[in-house]
């Protein structure tokens, strides 16, 4: 049977049709070399061995010369955050909920830069620097993981004025255009490996800097969040369709931007889509019914801070699998979108 043949459209008990797609999952060869590393799992040298390979394979592709795998995402960004002890910057939208969470948690102050629905305008961030000089600024490659950040520019400001840039790459690893993720253009990247990111291993998380300085501040927490040779093996394994994956979400993403012209930062590159509507609830709950996902849900309602605060419902494309976002099926999102908007 042809792949394409997987993906077919059904009738519910209704006898309305909707869409079958297949939610992200971590390749066979991830999945195998998870199982290998099981196997050997009370042998330490096994071990030392699974964790450099995973470090190195991080420091290639980020350029950073300094890694720590952990155990997860925000166990990455506990560790990078706890090294700072004034105020830190973050998005007032599009950012990660663990920013705030875990910036409370430390009782470290943690500034709303203004936004553009997430992204960062360079000229007001530097104004916000001079007047309340944060430690650090804290945000996502893409703001939302609906429109890039112009990361390069961001981090020319902040290093220009003693700022150290942290960049949570979870929706970036591997950007072939070297735009994102890209460690010549950000004091610290941290990602999370978890369900259902670009690196998409089930659990886990990664911290690379030039800044080993950083590393050495969080030794304590780092022994503690320190991630088992089983992650250690999916990341080494699954980092190498890190581009793949990236590129052709954003290629699906464009396609689904250009059909449909009213979604938020259409000329920005992304991984989601957003759609402003007028009761995000009900057409949320519309979406979800006729976009089938193995029972999963890859609908987001907003007004919410890790999106975007205003009224819309976010299509989480970077949940699926890179084996149905072909032409045809998202040619039918496109439409199931359009009949329930």
């Amino acid at each position: 049977m042809k792949l394409i043949n997987i993906y077919l459209n059904k009738k519910d008990s209704l006898g309305m049709i909707y869409l079958e797609l297949l939610y992200k999952r971590p390749s066979k060869e991830a999945r195998m070399a998870m199982c290998n590393a099981a196997m050997s799992i009370d042998h330490a040298a096994g071990r030392t061995e699974y964790i450099r390979t995973a470090e190195d394979s991080v420091s290639n592709i980020t350029g950073h010369k300094h890694v720590k795998i952990v155990n997860s995402g925000n166990s990455a960004i506990l560790s990078v955050m706890s090294t700072f002890n004034n105020k830190i910057l973050i998005p007032d939208q599009g950012g990660w909920i663990g920013f705030k969470n875990i910036a409370k948690f430390l009782g470290i102050e943690a500034l709303l830069v203004p936004t553009n629905l997430g992204i960062i305008d360079p000229d007001v961030l530097i104004n916000i620097i001079e007047d309340k000089n944060p430690e650090a600024l804290f945000l996502t490659s893409f703001a939302g993981y609906i429109g890039e950040q112009s990361i390069k520019q961001i981090y020319k400001t902040c290093n220009e004025n003693g700022v150290t840039l942290v960049e949570d790459a979870s929706g970036a690893v591997g950007d072939k255009k070297k735009r994102l993720a890209n460690g010549n253009h950000a004091h610290v990247i941290l990602a999370s490996t978890g369900y259902p990111k670009i690196i998409n291993v089930g659990n886990g998380g990664f911290i690379s800097t030039d800044d080993n300085k950083i590393l050495k501040s969080a030794k304590t927490i780092l022994k503690i969040v320190k991630a088992d040779s089983i992650t250690c093996a999916g990341i080494s394994a699954e980092i190498k369709n890190a581009s793949q994956t990236l590129s052709g979400t954003v290629k699906a993403c464009k396609f689904l931007k250009k059909e449909l012209e009213y979604s938020i930062h259409k000329d920005k590159r992304g991984i989601t889509i957003a759609l402003p509507v007028n009761d995000p609830q009900k057409v949320g709950y519309e979406l979800r019914k006729k976009l089938n996902v193995e029972g999963r849900n890859i609908i987001t309602i907003c007004p919410r801070y890790e999106r975007i605060n205003a009224n819309a419902v976010c299509v989480e494309i970077k949940n699926l699998d890179l084996r149905c976002l072909k032409l045809e099926n998202l040619e039918e999102i496109v439409q199931i979108i359009k009949e329930t908007i």
